[in-house]
């Protein structure tokens, strides 16, 4: 979703837009709040469920592209563009006749992705490592990972001052996302006195262990309190915290392969265990170019403190893999993006 917005944000007053999600999607708050129309369609997955939710699910389906082509009938756009999901599966049957760009986040695309990739004109890819999931490379188009404007409004200097941070002493980001990474969240809690020691810490952990964290953080002496800054979810203040931070440790999702290298941040990635291998993949960019360090989820408890330890006595290495995330990053990738929807609009398949 990010993504799609951070394109659109290049797109304004150059074109109409018309966002469609899927019913119940998390997304309705934010797209309105960018002040984009917005309108959903019934969408489900079929791929991995169960018998007993696939007939429904299925259903869902079929009303989706009924309701897509009502919408396309009387939105009548010049170009599609989908960034993952099933809600666009029947969005782009429906779509056929409609010139179609893709942007694949991830290094190893989805299974809606590559379901929509058949239909694409142009697939737009975050690194070159995506390259070897697609057959037809000449539709292929590398990007990078568009990111918002507003991130990298921030001098160092003001990001620290926003978040009550002193100037001197190092910083350590632990991201969670919006629901949390418990995983995460468990193992700073088990040895933050010990991080306090060694560095500020900015923890955005999420909805689902904020109760805990806050309790925590009430145990904190008046000295360790000063030193720990958690939040439960950062928006506007997002590019304040990757711009003040030394060191991120967070899962590895897509958006850890286009901000980090944005922010030229070195990370230590936990990519999570229970969702195919598509974070274990994006992960794998990241260290194969020295820009990252992975530690299992598993081994998170023992393993987490001595990593950060070592990286923050470690200036030379940190520095090292502050230059190899730069060297990764596209920072005109939404612009690109939006090059490639505005070349493709009003073309005839």
């Amino acid at each position: 979703m990010y993504p799609a917005l951070a394109v659109l944000q290049t797109m304004q007053d150059k074109a109409v837009v018309l966002w469609v999600g899927g019913e119940g999607g998390m997304e309705a708050r934010l797209v309105e709040r960018a002040k984009v129309p917005f309108m959903t369609i019934p969408a489900a997955g079929i791929h991995g469920v169960s018998l007993k939710t696939l007939p429904g699910n299925v259903v869902r389906l079929v009303r989706g592209f009924f309701a897509a082509r009502r919408i396309l009938n009387e939105f009548k756009p010049e170009v599609l563009f989908f960034t993952g999901g099933f809600v666009a599966v029947p969005m782009a049957l429906a779509g056929m006749r409609v010139p179609t760009a893709l942007y694949v986040p991830d290094i190893e695309p989805a299974l809606a992705l590559k379901t929509l990739a058949r239909f694409a004109d142009k697939i737009a890819v975050t690194a070159q490592d995506s390259f070897r999931y697609f057959s037809r490379l000449e539709r292929l188009v590398l990007t990078g990972y568009p990111t918002r404007a507003d991130l990298t409004k921030w001098t160092r200097t003001e990001a620290r001052q926003t978040l009550n941070l002193t100037s001197d002493d190092p910083v350590l980001l632990f991201l969670g996302g919006s629901k949390g990474a418990r995983s995460i969240n468990n193992a700073v809690l088990a040895n933050l006195s010990a991080m306090l020691e060694l560095a500020q810490v900015i923890h955005i952990t999420g909805e689902l262990d904020w109760p805990t964290v806050e309790t925590k953080a009430k145990e904190l002496s008046a000295a360790q309190a000063s030193r720990y800054h958690a939040f439960r979810y950062l928006d506007e203040e997002m590019g304040a915290a990757l711009t003040a931070a030394d060191l991120a440790v967070s899962r590895a999702g897509a958006s850890t392969l286009g901000e980090y290298p944005l922010f030229g941040l070195p990370a230590v990635l936990v990519p999570y265990p229970y969702a195919w291998r598509y974070q274990k993949v994006n992960a794998d960019t990241l260290v194969s170019h020295g820009a990252a360090l992975i530690v299992a989820d598993s081994d998170l408890k023992t393993e987490l403190l001595p990593t950060i330890t070592e990286l923050l006595q470690n200036p030379a290495r940190l520095s090292s893999m502050r230059t190899a995330a730069r060297n990764l990053s596209h920072p005109q990738a939404a612009t690109e993006i939006g090059h490639l929807l505005f070349d493709l609009a009003g073309k005839k398949r």
